[in-house]
């Protein structure tokens, strides 16, 4: 199975990646994480995504606020898919990060979630990886009727 790289911008990031860590962690999918800045490490980040697929990824996550330009500039360097989280915390609501990660030019493309959606982004880069494993696609399936069963469960505890 190929690995997911989460790059986070600042170490500031990491309780939100956490739970991207966690949800792959979950699904038995491989993923390591770092800290790159596309605008105090432009060199490291450009280097890492380079070489990313040679090192046995299969996608890249990128979590950044503000100006947000992480997962462009990753996106620039490789042919991989790269997913990009805009974090809160500049503009209200994280306007800011969500435009800066959703308006990539012609060419570089860049899957967004919300603001803050690592969870999301997870499972995202997990559904890419399971085109091609089937294994992988199963566990997906399992992880949406568990989460459909929980809404039917309070579904009924509600009921009166």
């Amino acid at each position: 199975m190929k690995n997911v790289a989460i790059i986070m911008g600042s170490d500031s990031d990491l309780p939100l990646v956490q739970k991207a860590v966690d949800q792959l962690r979950a699904l038995d999918i491989p993923c390591e994480a770092h800290i790159y800045s596309a605008h105090r490490t432009p060199e490291e980040a450009r280097a890492f995504a380079l070489h990313a697929r040679e090192n046995g990824f299969g996608v890249l996550i990128a979590a950044a606020g503000m100006a947000a330009h992480l997962a462009g500039a990753l996106a620039a360097n490789t042919t991989l898919p790269v997913i990009g989280i805009p974090c809160s915390g500049g503009m209200p609501g994280g306007l800011d990060a969500l435009l800066a990660t959703v308006q990539m030019p012609s060419g570089v493309p860049v899957a967004t979630v919300a603001v803050d959606g690592a969870v999301n982004a997870a499972l995202l880069a997990a559904q890419i990886l399971a085109v091609e494993d089937a294994a992988l696609a199963e566990k997906l399936a399992a992880k949406k009727r568990a989460d459909a069963e929980k809404v039917r469960q309070k579904d009924a505890a509600l009921q009166i």
